[in-house]
């Protein structure tokens, strides 16, 4: 989306560029001066020194003026909303895997924020695919799923992965 430039915007600029050009242009920098208290002065160094004016008071403006800045404030430009996506906007929520250790039945309880391709898969502990539980699109909100365990996995350590989209999130079971 284009962002809007108002006039306000485009003058308070031009008159930024404007100031600092004039106090740049108006600084007196001297290439050599006497010593202050006794110090050598460095050759490659620029010295500013002020002036004394015609009415005595100090300057470091080449005419002795005195500048004195109207406050800036900045101005709004634009009213657009940008929308940042957050870390808390995931699209796979509370997942649960209970009871653990698994006995019989495992259940796994998981939330999705949007419409979404949900895999729940059981790994071993090296990572490789031992069963795929369920594999299908689901819509938003909450889920549950149950598998019963009876003969179907041997006594160990095993991983539940649940895999939404492109966000997957892994839980440790024993199975007794």
């Amino acid at each position: 989306m284009r962002r809007k430039i108002t006039y306000s915007c485009i003058y308070t600029y031009t008159w930024c560029i404007l100031i600092a050009t004039a106090i740049f242009m108006n600084f007196a920098f001297v290439a050599g001066a006497a010593p202050i208290k006794n110090k050598p002065l460095k050759s490659d160094t620029t010295y500013l020194h002020p002036t004394k004016t015609k009415a005595g008071k100090t300057s470091y403006l080449k005419n002795g003026l005195h500048l004195v800045l109207p406050p800036l404030k900045p101005a709004v430009t634009s009213s657009v909303k940008v929308s940042v996506s957050r870390p808390d906007d995931k699209l796979l929520n509370e997942v649960q895997t209970y009871p653990n250790p698994v006995t019989d039945q495992i259940n796994v309880k998981y939330s999705v924020s949007r419409n979404a391709n949900v895999t729940i898969k059981i790994m071993d502990m090296l990572g490789n695919d031992i069963t795929t539980l369920f594999s299908q699109r689901v819509d938003i909100g909450d889920h549950s799923f149950n598998y019963p365990v009876n003969n179907k996995l041997t006594r160990g350590f095993y991983f539940v992965r649940v895999v939404a989209g492109t966000e997957s999130v892994i839980k440790r079971i024993s199975v007794l």
